[in-house]
């Protein structure tokens, strides 16, 4: 036998940051040669007020001249300042950084969470994934981290959990079990669209409404399955190296004393629970009184400019929904405060916030990362690439001849491939409304079905686009619980980890569209697929 030293290629593992950085100069060329063969797309949207159809050029802004890197360096600062999900992260941290400092996410895991199953667990964190995209994003930003930090209290893999949030609410967004401010965004363009056609057209607030529930309880069933029977078993167990050296350590101890002081702690805790639970209702209840209208001091996170409820509630000047992250760090911050009061867990003021501290400066390379994703974001949004692909594809529904559930599906793809460089939920839909609906209407469709379809096509591709602001989040919470620091988990593999949901949640969708199409089940009170 001869002896063969073998060259192995080391693999090198790239960081998303790095990553980031090369999407950002791919784009900036790209953007240079696609503005040298003068790429262009034409589409159209309905004038709100005489309901005509106008026409719109949009062409490629190059970036690879004097005025493109002007406005790249000039507005960094103003991406990274403006990055939605930066400011969400950063209050919503403050609140549960200061209940875990406490003591009490770790108590109400230990006497509550610990007690669900691990399908009951997950169930719940999809359901809540999928409902809180009522209110713009706010579930990235405050499931990402307290589902890491729940799925690691009960013996999880905190990576697990991350998953699933993130799954949650990008695969299941704009389904929930009320309407909210998805209806307040995609109205406007559907009744003007079904104008076209219909010019006595009306779409309810509550037009989706039934399709929306059942949606969102069949993909939570759906994604609990996927995470508990193809994700957790690849991921494994997850074990940090200071319980590797606690299982490692033998020592004697006083079986009596102990037993004493977890009775004690248990007690402290049941105590402390008790006050932050009161405390939570009373919270609950002063937010509720402040989306009343009429009642004494009442009103305070409406917008009374707005004539609708749902409007003066959801809508684009909405107290309510601009403060709801900072009411949310508020509810943690409270019930933290509370435990931490009834549990004696926290003896004065100084010990709370350096608890907190130490909490808070995980996010440090979360924060660069959003930096780098932010310019990303903007500079392939200022190029204008993602509105023409957009464009070019709700186009092509005036040169194809289909009907039925053909075209139902066309559209539905259609829409999910946008979605892969546009994200913008209103600009999508402004301009696929005044290609998709005339068509599906002329095809016996109703428009509030049309309205249901893109918003099952705008979340089918959510989980799989880095140029979804919030993939950020969660690519950088990834690598917070990443154990293995010299391999980075980079925008391929956190893409990786998603992909039995793209898939099946996708063919779920699918198969709802089909389903409730070929029956006939009213969509909303009074409203059907069909017209």
């Amino acid at each position: 036998m001869r002896d063969r030293r073998r060259l192995r290629l080391k693999k090198f593992y790239f960081h998303p940051i790095t990553m980031f950085i090369a999407l950002i100069i791919g784009t900036v060329l790209l953007s240079g040669i696609l503005s040298l063969f003068q790429m262009q797309a034409t589409y159209n949207t309905v004038n709100a007020n005489t309901y005509d159809l106008e026409s719109n050029l949009v062409v490629v802004e190059n970036l690879l001249n004097f005025d493109g890197l002007k406005f790249i360096i000039s507005n960094a600062t103003t991406n990274f300042i403006s990055f939605a999900p930066l400011a969400m992260l950063l209050i919503s941290l403050i609140g549960i950084s200061i209940a875990e400092a406490t003591g009490f996410i770790e108590a109400l895991s230990k006497r509550y969470v610990s007690k669900l199953n691990k399908y009951q667990l997950t169930f719940i964190i999809i359901f809540l994934g999928s409902v809180s995209t009522l209110i713009n994003e706010i579930g990235y930003a405050i499931l990402i981290p307290l589902a890491a930090l729940l799925y690691l209290l009960n013996n999880r893999n905190p990576l697990l959990g991350i998953i699933t949030a993130f799954c949650g609410v990008s695969f299941g967004y704009g389904v929930s079990v009320f309407v909210g401010s998805i209806e307040t965004w995609l109205i406007p363009y559907t009744t003007s669209a079904a104008r076209l056609i219909d010019s006595d057209a009306h779409i309810a607030l509550t037009s989706n409404l039934f399709i929306i529930i059942a949606s969102c309880l069949i993909l939570s069933i759906i994604g609990t399955i996927i995470t508990e029977k193809l994700i957790a078993p690849k991921l494994g167990r997850y074990r940090e190296k200071e319980e590797i050296q606690r299982t490692e350590e033998l020592s004697l101890i006083d079986v009596e004393e102990v037993e004493q002081q977890k009775i004690e702690e248990e007690k402290h805790q049941k105590r402390g629970l008790h006050f932050a639970i009161i405390t939570g209702f009373i919270v609950i209840a002063l937010f509720v009184y402040m989306i009343i209208p009429g009642l004494p001091y009442s009103g305070l996170l409406l917008d009374m400019n707005e004539k609708t409820y749902l409007n003066q509630l959801f809508g684009e000047s909405s107290y309510f929904q601009d403060g709801f992250t900072y009411m949310m760090c508020l509810f943690f911050l409270a019930m933290g405060l509370a435990y931490g009061i009834g549990a004696k867990s926290i003896k004065n003021d100084k010990e709370i916030i350096e608890k907190a501290t130490v909490s808070f400066s995980k996010v440090g390379s979360i924060i660069i990362l959003i930096f780098v994703a932010s310019q990303f974001i903007a500079i392939f949004k200022q190029t204008n690439i993602g509105i023409i692909i957009t464009a070019w594809l709700a186009n092509i529904l005036n040169y194809l001849e289909f009907s039925g559930l053909p075209l139902i599906l066309l559209v539905l793809f259609l829409i999910a491939v946008s979605n892969l460089f546009l994200t913008t939920t209103v600009t999508k839909w402004s301009i696929f409304a005044p290609a998709a609906i005339p068509v599906l209407m002329q095809s016996n469709i109703s428009p509030q079905f049309a309205q249901f379809i893109f918003r099952a096509g705008d979340s089918i591709t959510n989980g799989i686009t880095p140029l979804l602001a919030c993939f950020a989040l969660y690519i950088g919470y990834l690598n917070i619980y990443n154990l293995d620091k010299s391999k980075p988990i980079g925008i391929k593999k956190s893409i990786r980890y998603v992909f039995p949901y793209f898939f099946i949640i996708s063919a779920t969708w699918i198969l709802i569209i089909i389903g409730w199409y070929l029956i006939g089940l009213p969509i909303g009170p009074g409203v059907y697929p069909t017209i």
